[in-house]
């Protein structure tokens, strides 16, 4: 009889997947093609839950801006980003709050002299190299996409690579200009959100040396050490070192790590708040899953429960996921980070001079 309930429970979950996969987009709202072991019926649930949330921010959000085309920053504003920006103003928000607006508007043709500018051959088939690999399952981003975002990838890359001769071009930026491109629809602003990262709010993350990378990993191995001790304990018994588990992490932004719609809520705060939000978001992964990750019997345990971590239910769920990652991991002074980058940063130079 219990076979029978099973075999019947299991035909009607597929037929109701099978009906969620009618109702539900091949396609996301962003362009990405669903996988083939993509679960409808799960995300449908999630979505009729997440769609309200979206309904009751997008009225708070229209009537915070009036039609305004310009946004303080504020105590209030800080509170409306953490809940989550709406697609339809988030490229307003970005460019305000990291001070992209402010360039792109002191520096009116900057971007097209630099498209116009004699170009270096070795970057531009550098990044000519990594087009086709920069988002593969993305239609917005194949040759047979009216538009194709491939040539304003192509040129934002381009025109950054001449702009920041230090950094140029490396594996990574690819991936944060393409996200950048499908948010603001807009060259010109994808070029100065990109400035905005790469120069100020993660300086060195790029760079040929990638101190600051380097520098924020150990940074996130001592906040471990400090707030989940058991955590940092597995990795040394183990002899990992976090490069190895969380080095994509940081240098793709969370980018093909956690789903796209928690992606672009970890950076609504990235943008406003600055780099603090990827310590909150690796710790609250960490932290939540402890438990899995000192089960490791091995060093590739350890990489495996880490990859284990950025899937499922809990990141899935972008909104209450959010909301962890400013209580779960407690209080985080940018005091206590930038001492704590001060000392990984010199133990670094020493180690590789």
């Amino acid at each position: 009889m219990e076979k029978n309930n099973k075999a019947t429970n299991h035909r009607t979950r597929s037929a109701v997947d099978g009906r969620a996969k009618d109702r539900v987009d091949r396609v996301d709202p962003y362009g990405f093609e669903r996988s083939e072991d993509f679960d409808y019926e799960s995300y449908e649930e999630l979505m009729s839950e997440y769609l309200v949330v979206l309904t009751r921010r997008t009225i708070k959000w229209s009537k915070l801006l009036k039609g305004k085309g310009k946004v303080q920053k504020n105590v209030k504003l800080k509170r409306y980003v953490r809940k989550g920006i709406p697609n339809e103003h988030r490229a307003l928000i970005w460019m305000a709050a990291s001070g992209a607006q402010d360039q792109l508007e002191k520096n009116p043709g900057y971007y097209q002299s630099l498209l116009g500018a004699q170009h270096d051959p070795k970057l531009a088939e550098t990044i000519c190299t990594d087009l086709n690999r920069t988002f593969p399952d993305n239609i917005l981003f194949r040759k047979t996409s009216s538009p194709c975002l491939q040539k304003a990838l192509n040129n934002v890359l381009l025109a950054y690579g001449h702009h920041n001769q230090a950094v140029g071009y490396c594996q990574g930026m690819n991936f944060i200009a393409g996200y950048l491109l499908i948010i603001t629809k807009d060259e010109e602003k994808s070029f100065w959100l990109m400035d905005a990262l790469l120069s100020r709010i993660l300086p060195d993350y790029y760079s040929p040396a990638m101190l600051g990378l380097k520098t924020d990993q150990e940074v996130l191995g001592e906040l471990v050490k400090m707030k989940i001790p058991r955590v940092w304990q597995t990795m040394v018994d183990h002899n990992v070192m976090w490069t190895l588990v969380v080095s994509r992490w940081f240098i793709c932004l969370y980018i093909d790590i956690l789903p796209v719609e928690t992606v672009l809520r970890i950076w609504d705060c990235l943008f406003y708040e600055g780099s603090k939000i990827l310590f909150r978001v690796a710790l609250t992964l960490i932290h939540h899953n402890q438990a899995l990750i000192q089960q490791a019997q091995s060093l590739p345990d350890v990489c495996q429960n880490f990859k284990q971590i950025t899937h499922g239910p809990f990141v899935d769920e972008c909104h209450t996921f959010m909301q962890k990652i400013f209580t779960e991991p407690g209080s985080l002074p940018m005091a206590t980070l930038t001492k704590l980058r001060a000392t990984c940063r010199s133990r670094i130079i020493a180690e590789e001079s």
